[in-house]
């Protein structure tokens, strides 16, 4: 008997020990509201498109990198080969630009999040869902600096050229790696940087601004042919006002201060209008039309009034859904609220300067277009979900869940991710939808139609 006890405590002390605990932010459901209509904002539409493209592929945004003497054999014999070893879906992922200080840097670029590959195939302005941010970054970010220091430490011009995205990219290291592969960390770089950045100029201060909870929490990629329609950006809606000033956020990672960030800012119209000319890649398998007839009406039905139509004249009602009547994984939109980086923002540089933009959170997440939807797995806020088919039938969803990083490996049946079951375990590339902020759960609206309008109305949805 006494034997059973000690090896049951024994269970206990072991099993106790083995869980994680994450410092979460409470998670508020609403219950005042279903769904909110988020308005427009006037936004600069004088910009060039090929001017946006040229600058977001050549363009100084980002004010400092690493010195590209470093990069440069390595780099230059092979920029595609380059790009597959560190996680990007195309070459057009890291730029090499001269900073104010006259030295050559290299840093990335949006397409280092936002070139995705379907099929093989690279699609700019779709979410890069193939890369893997589960790493920690907080070692090879001191060793970067150490080797840049020990290297140029006679050099003033060339460590000034590579200071700013040194020391903010040592602070963001630690809160940057995610729980599951696929998502991105973008708004916790944010956060991140900001905390170590005087909001009225933007310049760097020894001491956080604010405190940071330690749960890294990610979210899938949007494809940036999405923002064309939307009055707000980001999951929760949160951004809002101009749009060049939120796009630019990314850059707090190396810009020098506010006088740069105007600089850079500017030129972002350029940008805008880039995005503002991309086209949703169109599905290249064959479509039953018959069958896609059949679905457009269950999507008209079941669908439309928050994702929107898509016969001419399209229309979108940029519609923010709560937590209650979404059911998905709340966590990122509790997030979104609990942050203090919002109390930040909305007193800094980006708000407090014209054009203006401020964050305001909803507890919930806006419906979004869903023009190329076919090519934008895995779906929901968080990547949960592997296709389409698994989107509108909650019970199919795996709980965890294993791609292959071979962008060919494509169900183009059910579109979306071919997967492995890989409940007994996790490993390279599994997606644990049991972790906190991960789930597969909500948006249920679909579970209630026959397999023959489910099948209908992926067929459909091809043909957006």
């Amino acid at each position: 008997m006494k034997k059973h006890y000690l090896l049951f405590a024994s269970f206990l002390v072991l099993f106790f020990a083995c869980q994680k605990k994450y410092d979460l932010p409470p998670i508020v459901e609403n219950s005042d509201w279903k769904t909110k209509v988020i308005s427009p904002y006037p936004q600069n539409t004088e910009g060039n498109p090929d001017s946006g493209f040229y600058y977001l592929t050549k363009g100084a945004y980002l004010g400092s990198g690493i010195p590209y003497a470093i990069m440069k054999k390595r780099v230059e014999r092979n920029p595609e080969k380059f790009a597959r070893k560190s996680g990007l879906a195309s070459e057009y992922g890291f730029a090499v630009f001269e900073t104010i200080q006259g030295v050559e840097v290299m840093n990335g670029t949006c397409f280092s999040c936002h070139a995705g590959k379907v099929d093989g195939e690279v699609f700019l302005g779709l979410g890069n869902s193939l890369n893997d941010n589960q790493t920690n970054l907080t070692t090879p970010a001191k060793l970067l600096n150490w080797r840049v220091r020990k290297k140029y430490k006679n050099d003033s011009t060339t460590i000034a050229a590579f200071d700013d995205f040194g020391n903010y990219f040592k602070l963001m290291a630690p809160y940057i790696h995610t729980e599951n592969p696929g998502v991105n960390p973008a708004a916790r770089i944010a956060e991140a940087c900001m905390r170590y950045r005087d909001p009225e100029d933007l310049s760097y201060t020894p001491e956080p601004q604010y405190d940071v909870r330690e749960y890294n929490l990610a979210s899938d990629i949007p494809a940036l042919w999405h923002m064309q329609k939307k009055n707000a950006l980001y999951y929760t809606a949160v951004g809002r006002g101009d749009f060049t000033k939120l796009l630019f956020q990314a850059s707090v990672l190396g810009i020098k201060d506010s006088t740069a960030a105007r600089v850079a800012q500017k030129k972002f119209v350029h940008i805008v209008a880039w995005i503002n000319s991309i086209e949703p890649p169109k599905y290249p398998g064959k479509i039953d039309l018959e069958l896609a007839e059949k679905g457009k009406k269950v999507f008209q039905k079941k669908c439309q009034g928050c994702h929107g139509t898509y016969d001419e004249p399209e229309t979108y009602p940029n519609k923010v859904v709560s937590i209650n009547k979404i059911g998905t994984d709340p966590l990122y939109a509790s997030y979104a609220s609990d942050s203090k980086i919002v109390g930040w923002y909305n007193q800094s540089w980006f708000a407090q300067s014209e054009p203006r933009s401020w964050f305001e959170p909803e507890r919930g997440y806006i419906a979004p277009p869903l023009d190329g939807i076919w090519a934008t797995a895995p779906y929901f806020h968080n990547g949960s979900v592997p296709t389409i088919y698994q989107v509108l039938k909650s019970s199919a969803r795996p709980e965890k869940w294993k791609r292959s990083q071979d962008s060919k490996k494509y169900d183009w049946e059910k579109v979306g991710w071919k997967y492995k079951n890989k409940n007994r375990g996790k490993g390279e590339m599994t997606y644990d939808t049991t972790l906190p902020g991960y789930g597969n759960q909500g948006h249920t609206f679909a579970d209630s139609l026959s397999e023959n309008y489910r099948w209908a109305l992926v067929e459909y949805l091809k043909t957006l």
